[in-house]
């Protein structure tokens, strides 16, 4: 009995097949719990497996999902072989499913294109009177089919008529008519023949455009009525003696009691495309109505409001109406491809209706293959003591537990299963083992795909079932990614994709659950260990808030994972038709141990400069996901969120993070892959990054791993030493600037071109100091950017200016000092000014680096910067090597003017001190110190030596061009010079003293006033004629006493008088 119900429990919840690995490429029968074959047929690199049972398409398509495999694909030539082979030892000869390669992916997309625009005619309350006419004449219809779109007033609760359709010998023909129940919902009915079939078929009071298709057949008294693809109602008691009559009259919005009149019951609401067939619609022709594609049957009459006669009040409007298949094509509207059978070794294909059951072939690779069935023999002779407590658990509900697999069609079978699984997991101590996970795994990808009933038709008690179910599955889920099978991941990849397998479970599941979820809340949330689930919903109109949503909060971290759809985006769903809207937004904390570690991420690298060595990418953050549904169908809209880093950096390594989602489409087989595209970050702050994504899914942090150049406390010395160099620089530059405009330095082009390289230099200086505290604001870190762009630029274009007039002065050119300084400034500025404002111009978006306020370093708007520095040291790296050459020259000259004997002693010291002086001088005003920066990455010390020689240029342009240059120093001497005479001028206090009598006046009319010492100085005045002055050094006086003799004719006798002036108070 154990055997038999363990059997039965591995064939229906976790697809566990008693077979044999076959010894040969040849078929491989297998038996299940109903004796029906399966048949498996291996080649070099498939494994095809014929499963009798038949499903719908989708039913089919779930199946091989949840095998780990596909539906085959004949397109191929190996699988086609395969295929062939597997059916012609079968003898199978009915229609099977086959995958269609071209079949487009079912995601959502941009809002402008899942819209298509149609002229619907309104029909207002304010009147009763309003009706529409189809101006044509019918025929005699002994099938019929009739679709339109409608969208009812909720405000309106009486019987109303869609459409009446009259015969001159009978008026209740053919009539739609609807009317609103106690629960809000719009119940729908038919008139055949005047027979009037109850109210059954319905649909919410909700104000949003439906899709509604009628049929009826006379040779079978068949009719059914479809709601928005759904077929919601279908009998067969109707007249089957005759026809519809022809040449009657079609009214849109009124009931008519006679002929073409008497009308009652009026419509009010839209209504639009309301087209007619002389045939009985299948399933896949209304489901490609409803999603606004066309079909290719014979119309009686296609939607033109030239051809309907309107009654006053009946207005026209254009809307647009929302549908997802008109361009996504998300299931095969048209029919789900067949294979007929063969043809001279080619497969004839078909299209069939996507709801015929048929057999189908699943194709899986033959590790995969083999893998499972290595795994199914162990866990079929020794049971694991999860299997073995399921068991004991299934006496329960062995009704449910002994169907076959592919019988998993209600939800209330996938939540029996569920409730045992849950109950046995928290029951067993042990731990799973890697066959556990996979039927668990098969068992969630089943469950997933489970068709609900519609939201109509749902009782409170379904209702029930559905949370519970959803409660359940999370709680499998879980338990399956919990971080505590890190290792039993890794032993079964061979079969199972990863991780991300069961999140795409989940996602299909919370999706196709969510209308029956939110029936009667606006939030839901399912909180476990690993995993939060939360499902919004929300009316939309004008003024409609943003949505947030974030993970569990934890004592270790502050910050949160979070993502939020922003209130703009949410907006324009409203504007574009949308009435409701649900988020679905769950968070994963235990994903990224799963991932191996040992894998890398390929992944294009961010740092692109050279300054780090790439290692490789890994998954960083938690998984976070938010899922927009408008009017429950899928949509894309943009979002952002915040993830906090989770991975530890190991010693000697940094990240760089990158913002990515799991793309499934990227390489299929193998489950998808990581992508980047449409993500960008936003901000990066200690602990977590903010990223944009355009679009919705399943979204996680990449840490890009570099290896680290320099420790913490390197970087934390050179970010100092950074901050102290440039304010030493900037005291430097404001002193030399001040020197220059104060001490009255002569007018040259030589100072001019000093001082507009200090300004440039200064401001950008000052930048680099505040450009940390700019970058909290976004807008000011993009302003100080572009300064810091272009002021550096005037820097390096000053440095250019610097060489260019160097050069001017050891090679002649014969330009004017004018002309050549209007040059000078056009290089010094409005170069600058060119660039970045080209820069600009091109690159806007693409302009600011991330993080920090300075150009984008991942694109090719460096190189605005980088391609003129470049430039311009090589231009002064030639003007050096000039000046070196000419200086080396000079010096040798003036050797060879020594004597013989002292010439030998100093030529090598000139020529030494010849070389080094002119690189001394000229290095902080050329910028060549910048040279070193293309070595910063090799080495720390350079990174030292770097910033030592560029954040203290401003101090070595003080030291060079100020405290040491001969002309500041000269102007500096001169004005102590004309203090010192002012201050002895002011506060002299002068002494008489008379000549000897004895003294021979007459010497002193011959004898020539002259300097005769370098003692003596000229006067400060002009000499006259009537007198002569001398000044002389007096040594008898203190050390600063001056005596001043003056001649002065007298009476006609020249008479010397000596004025004595002592500085008073010295």
């Amino acid at each position: 009995m154990i055997g038999a119900l363990l059997t039965g429990l591995i064939l229906f919840a976790f697809l566990v097949v008693c077979e044999t690995e076959p010894t040969h490429a040849g078929p491989d029968r297998m038996g299940d719990s109903h004796g029906q074959p399966k048949l498996a047929h291996l080649t070099s690199n498939w494994a095809f497996q014929l499963v009798n049972d038949t499903l719908a398409f989708s039913r089919a398509d779930s199946f091989c999902r949840g095998q780990f495999s596909s539906l085959a694909d004949i397109d191929q030539s190996d699988e086609r072989e395969g295929v062939m082979e597997l059916l012609r030892q079968t003898g199978l000869r009915t229609p099977i499913w086959v995958r269609n390669p071209s079949k487009a992916a079912n995601k959502p997309v941009a809002l402008s294109k899942q819209y298509s625009p149609f002229l619907s005619l309104s029909f207002p309350r304010e009147s009763r009177e309003g009706f529409v006419r189809v101006n044509m004449s019918f025929p005699a219809l002994s099938s019929v089919s009739v679709c339109v779109r409608v969208q009812w007033n909720s405000e309106w609760n009486e019987v109303s008529t869609i459409f009446s359709y009259a015969a001159p010998i009978f008026t209740n023909e053919f009539q739609l008519r609807g009317q609103v129940d106690m629960q809000g919902r719009i119940l729908l009915a038919l008139i055949i023949h005047g027979k009037h079939l109850p109210y059954k078929a319905s649909f919410l009071n909700d104000g949003a455009w439906h899709h509604i298709c009628v049929m009826w057949r006379r040779n079978s008294g068949h009719w059914a009525i479809y709601v928005d693809g759904d077929k919601r109602d279908l009998g067969s008691d109707t007249d089957t003696s005759r026809d519809i009559y022809g040449d009657g009259i079609l009214i849109l919005g009124q009931d008519q009691d006679s002929f073409g009149g008497n009308f009652t019951e009026p419509f009010f609401g839209n209504i639009t495309d309301l087209n007619v067939w002389n045939m009985t619609l299948e399933t896949r022709h209304v489901l490609a109505l409803n999603a606004c594609s066309s079909i290719d049957q014979e119309v009686v009459f296609s939607w033109n409001p030239d051809h309907l006669i309107k009654h006053p009040v009946v207005k026209e409007e254009q809307v647009l109406l929302f549908c997802p298949a008109a361009v996504l094509q998300q299931m095969e509207l048209q029919g789900c491809r067949t294979l007929q059978g063969w043809s001279d070794q080619l497969p004839l294909l078909d299209l069939t209706d996507c709801s015929d059951p048929l057999p189908f072939i699943c194709r899986s690779s033959r590790e995969r293959y083999l893998k499972m069935k290595q795994m199914r023999d162990s866990q079929s002779l020794q049971p694991s003591a999860f299997m073995n407590h399921l068991m004991k658990l299934s006496n329960k509900s062995q009704a449910v537990l002994g169907q076959q697999t592919s019988e998993l069609s209600s939800l209330a079978q996938a939540s029996a299963l569920l409730d045992v699984s849950v109950q046995a997991l928290e029951d067993t101590q042990e731990e799973l083992q890697p066959t556990d996970m996979v039927s668990l795994i098969q068992l969630l990808s089943l469950a997933a795909d489970i068709p609900t009933l519609p939201l109509a038709d749902a009782t409170n008690h379904s209702q029930d079932r559905v949370q519970e179910l959803s409660q359940h599955f999370i709680s499998v889920a879980d338990s399956i990614i919990s971080e505590d099978n890190a290792l039993k991941w890794q032993a079964i990849k061979e079969v199972v994709n990863g991780p991300m397998d069961v999140v795409k479970s989940i996602d299909r599941m919370v999706t196709s659950l969510s209308p029956r979820l939110m029936a009667e809340t606006d939030r839901l949330t399912i909180h476990s260990p690993n995993i939060k689930l939360e499902v919004q919903q929300q009316r939309l109109q004008e003024g409609s808030k943003g949505s947030s949503f974030c993970g569990p909060e934890t004592d270790k971290h502050t910050n949160v994972d979070c993502i939020s759809v922003p209130h703009h985006k949410i907006q324009d769903l409203h504007n574009n038709g949308f009435h409701r809207l649900t988020l679905v937004n769950t968070w994963y904390g235990s994903l990224r141990p799963l991932f191996n570690p040992g894998e890398n991420i390929t992944m294009v690298p961010t740092v692109t400069d050279g300054s780090q060595r790439y290692l490789g990418t890994v998954l960083g953050s938690s998984v976070i996901s938010t899922t927009v549904l408008g009017d429950d169908q899928p949509v894309s809209t943009a979002v952002h969120f915040k993830l906090q880093h989770r991975a530890q950096n190991p010693t000697g390594t940094v990240y760089d993070p990158v913002c990515a989602f799991w793309d499934f489409e990227l390489t299929p087989e193998a489950g998808g892959w990581w992508n980047t595209k449409g993500c960008e970050v936003v901000s990066k702050q200690y602990g977590y990054t903010v990223c944009y994504c355009n679009h919705t899914t399943n979204f996680a942090l990449l840490l890009q791993v570099y290896e680290a150049q320099r420790s913490p406390e390197n970087e934390k010395a050179l970010q100092v030493l950074t901050f102290i160099g440039c304010g030493v620089s900037l005291c430097g530059l404001l002193f030399t600037f001040i020197l220059f405009i104060a001490v009255g330095v002569p007018k040259s082009d030589r100072t001019t071109v000093h001082k507009n390289l200090i300004v440039a230099l200064g401001i950008a200086e000052l930048l680099l100091m505040c450009s940390d505290w700019a970058s909290a604001n976004e807008a000011a870190c993009f302003v100080v950017t572009a300064l810091l762009h272009l002021f550096f630029m005037a820097s390096f274009s000053w440095m250019l200016v610097e060489g260019l007039l160097l050069w001017s002065k050891v090679v002649s050119v014969n330009i004017s000092e004018d002309r050549r300084m209007k040059l000078y400034y056009i290089i010094g500025w409005g170069l600058p000014v060119l660039i970045v404002g080209v820069t600009l111009a091109v690159s806007v978006d693409e302009y600011k680096a991330d993080g920090h306020c300075w150009l984008n370093v991942k694109t090719d708007t460096i190189w605005a910067f980088v391609g003129p520095v470049i430039f311009v040291l090589a231009v002064n790296a030639v003007v050096l090597c000039r000046v070196v050459m000419v200086t080396v020259s000079s010096a040798r000259r003036r050797t060879k003017m020594l004597s013989p004997s002292s010439a030998s002693k100093m030529q090598t010291f000139d020529l030494t001190w010849a070389v080094t002086r002119p690189v001394l001088i000229l290095l902080p005003v050329l910028g060549l110190t910048w040279l070193c920066g293309v070595l910063v990455h090799l080495s720390v010390v350079i990174a030292y030596v770097f910033i030592a020689l560029n954040a203290f240029q401003g101090l070595y342009i003080f030291l060079v061009y100020a405290v040491y240059n001969s002309e500041v120093r000269n102007a500096i001497k001169r004005i102590k010079e004309k203090r010192k005479a002012l201050s002895f001028t002011n506060c002299s206090q002068p002494t008489s003293f008379l000549p000897s009598q004895r003294a021979p006046i007459s010497s002193w009319g011959h004898s020539a006033l002259t300097p005769s010492s370098p003692e003596t100085s000229e006067t400060s005045g002009p000499p006259s004629s009537a007198s002569t002055s001398l000044v002389i050094k007096n040594e008898s006086f203190r050390k600063e006493s001056f005596v001043t003799f003056s001649l002065k004719p007298a009476s006609g006798n020249q008479v010397v008088q000596l004025t004595g002036f002592k500085p008073s108070g010295c």
